[in-house]
């Protein structure tokens, strides 16, 4: 017995610790300190009430009533009857259908003064509520107000985090596919065994007698999957049409059903979707043809991305793929972590965290999945580099899903256009600026920097450059004409809109090929004054030949913000400009300074 804690000891420690995330004081005073007065009973039997709520609706705690925040002990200036009433505030101030889970409530005498003790556990059962219907739960050394959705999502999540690690006691390994097993092991070392991999794995621990093994071994390589898990499935529905129906214009039919482990399951349930991602069409050529609908990468990431990270503590339910005319819907069950927002994915950092951390770890040392935290964002650059919309990615209703959608991101007109491009091999650079000039329209330089996303004028340069020599892009103004225009408006140059898209084999593609393909050329320009005007390089250059742009590096702060930094780089339509820019038997005067020419590739970096 002299090990035994007894509570005037527990209040003896509680006073040295302090209040924290697990203890709380409360004073049966109210006022100033030169005028303490007992509280009223009925408002501390609710602070009790709401104190017991809020730990048990985190992770339990202990009550002392009776000792103020500084640590000293005022005691219960009430008379017995009075102190049994507060021994009963739980149950008298805690709803009678969340009752918590009271370890411990007693009066302690503590040098002379009563103080009452409470100690409750952590809740399972409830998400426990005062009897006013108030929810509180325990954040630092705080009650605080809660809504009860968050508790029951907290717990939920958490459950969902420890199901794929928990040991299971009756599995064996012989509950295993060995064959399976074998393959896997293989894949990772040719050396290792099927019990050493499931150990190296952390599938299974060595108890001293057998091997114990992880819910996580038994999702992955069970050969009875549906001995262990109801609903280890995936389901592909075919709904005919843009919207289900119900009663008697149901139109939903059942395409098939993927039963397994999450190895087979992975197979199984993409050779079930896989012959619904194309669509067979009636050609130009007069020809039945198949067209890709969604990017099969695209949906096999998506696929696996669902299997992986599916809450598979939510028993009752699987993953369901559902195909619409229009865009294809993977749902799985279980809402995104707390700690990752849709935000997040749609920044596409590959901010990630795992649910079912055994289960990722094994797909990823067999090659089903990439780096952790990378599917969301290779899917967006599948559809991107198949020209197609952004997915849309939902989590509600203790779900989460992924829509992929049968939509270009070009309008009728726009994919009418490019048809007309079918057969020149363009890069998607390259048909972003077809676009821009649907049915002639013309554009600037500043458009095609913004729609491709370019940031480098060599970039610029060479895909201007590469649309002219295919005899697709020529210039419908001259530089000076350009000058002329920007003055004449305002704005910048590069915003003058002076490309036209020419459509292949037309008449006029030849002509083009003749007189607007250029080899373009970039030189030089040193000793330019710092106070330097864009035209004024134009005018000074434009003698020889057409100026395509140039390009002037800027201080930015300090005394000489804004000012050029003595040099700029000037671009010609044509090598033949260039060098009659470069020998030049007249020197080339701004404000009485002579500049200096050279290649821009010949200099020294």
């Amino acid at each position: 017995m002299d090990n035994l804690l007894r509570l005037a000891e527990r209040v003896e420690i509680a006073i040295e610790i302090g209040e924290s995330y697990y203890r709380e004081f409360k004073s049966a005073f109210e006022g100033p300190p030169s005028k303490k007065a007992p509280r009223d009973l009925s408002e501390i039997k609710y602070d009790i009430a709401k104190t017991l709520v809020a730990f048990a609706n985190a992770d339990g705690g202990e009550l002392f009533v009776g000792i103020e925040d500084n640590h000293s002990v005022s005691g219960l200036p009430h008379n017995q009857d009075k102190i049994t009433g507060l021994l009963n505030s739980p149950k008298d101030c805690i709803l009678q259908d969340t009752p918590v889970s009271i370890k411990q409530s007693s009066i302690v005498e503590f040098k002379g003064q009563k103080v009452l003790y409470f100690s409750v556990n952590k809740g399972s059962d409830y998400v426990h509520l005062t009897s006013k219907g108030e929810c509180f739960q325990r954040k630092d050394k705080e009650s605080v107000p809660t809504a009860s959705e968050k508790i029951i999502f907290e717990r939920e999540e958490k459950a969902s985090r420890e199901y794929d690690r928990a040991f299971v006691d009756i599995a064996k390994i012989t509950d295993l596919d060995h064959d399976l097993i074998d393959q896997i092991a293989h894949q990772i070392s040719k050396l290792i065994s099927p019990e050493k991999l499931l150990q190296y794995l952390d599938l299974a621990e060595f108890d001293g007698t057998s091997l114990k093994l992880r819910r996580a071994a038994l999702l992955l390589f069970a050969q009875r999957s549906s001995k262990w898990h109801p609903r280890l499935q995936v389901r592909i529905l075919k709904v005919d049409g843009t919207e289900e129906k119900t009663g008697e214009n149901f139109n939903v039919t059942e395409v098939g059903e993927a039963n397994g482990n999450i190895f087979q399951l992975i197979e199984s349930s993409w050779d079930l979707l896989r012959p619904h991602l194309t669509d067979t069409r009636f050609s130009q050529d007069a020809l039945f043809k198949n067209q890709i609908m969604y990017p099969e990468l695209a949906c096999r990431e998506a696929l696996v991305n669902a299997i992986t990270h599916r809450d598979y503590s939510n028993e009752g339910r699987g993953i369901e793929v559902k195909i619409f005319d229009d865009r294809l819907v993977i749902k799985n069950p279980g809402e995104l972590l707390s700690s990752v927002t849709i935000e997040d994915l749609k920044s596409l950092t590959g901010v990630h965290q795992s649910r079912n951390t055994y289960i990722a770890r094994v797909l990823r040392e067999a090659g089903h999945i990439r780096e952790l935290g990378e599917g969301i964002r290779r899917i967006h650059d599948l559809l991107r580099s198949n020209d197609m919309v952004a997915p849309v990615i939902g989590s509600e209703n203790k779900t989460y899903s992924i829509t992929l959608f049968y939509k270009y991101v070009y309008s009728p007109e726009e994919k009418l256009w490019l048809e007309e491009f079918d057969n020149i091999d363009l890069s998607r650079e390259q048909k972003t600026v077809v676009r821009l000039g649907v049915n002639g329209r013309l554009i600037s330089a500043k458009e095609i920097f913004e729609n491709v996303g370019i940031v480098d004028e060599k970039v610029y340069r060479e895909l201007i450059e590469s649309l002219r020599q295919m005899g697709i892009l020529t210039a419908t103004m001259s530089s000076n004409e350009a000058t002329k225009f920007k003055r004449k408006y305002g704005g910048s140059r590069k915003a003058v809109p002076r490309y036209q898209i020419v459509k292949p084999n037309t008449e006029d593609v030849e002509q083009v090929q003749e007189e607007d393909r250029s080899d373009y050329a970039r030189i030089y320009v040193g000793n330019i004054p710092y106070d330097v005007k864009e035209e004024q390089l134009y005018s000074a250059l434009e003698k020889f030949g057409e100026v395509v742009d140039v390009i002037v590096p800027r201080w930015s702060g300090g005394f000489r913000d804004g000012q050029s930094k003595g040099f700029c780089f000037v671009e010609f339509d044509k090598r033949l400009s260039a060098n009659n820019a470069l020998n030049s038997s007249s020197p080339i005067l701004i404000d009485g300074r002579k500049l200096r020419l050279k290649e821009a590739d010949k200099l020294i970096t």
